[in-house]
């Protein structure tokens, strides 16, 4: 099994379980399909089948390299420079948006 190698950077405080949307969709007038919570800074991005896909922007812009799913029905992490999707045995619930 591979594991992420980037588990050290997950902090699991910084997401704001109060963000309404992406944060520059919402800036810009934009539009997302689903979205993403940074697990280094909390920032909130919009994903690949976005137009904009602002996570994996915030990822290549921070350098900050795993995401959360941000929605009500998923709750899985992905590591872009591993690139890989798992799950996380013990981990607190995902915060979502409304």
């Amino acid at each position: 099994m591979t594991l992420c190698t980037h588990l050290d950077q997950i902090d699991y405080d910084a997401v704001d379980p109060d963000a309404e949307g992406c944060e520059e969709c919402l800036a810009d007038g934009g539009r997302w399909v689903r979205l993403r919570a940074c697990q280094s800074c909390g920032h909130i991005g919009c994903c690949d089948s976005s137009p904009s896909r602002h996570a994996r922007a915030h990822v290549m812009d921070t350098g900050h390299p795993v995401v959360r799913a941000y929605e009500p029905d998923e709750d899985w992490f992905y590591c872009y420079p591993d690139d890989l999707l798992f799950e996380l045995s013990g981990a607190p619930p995902a915060p979502t948006h409304a």
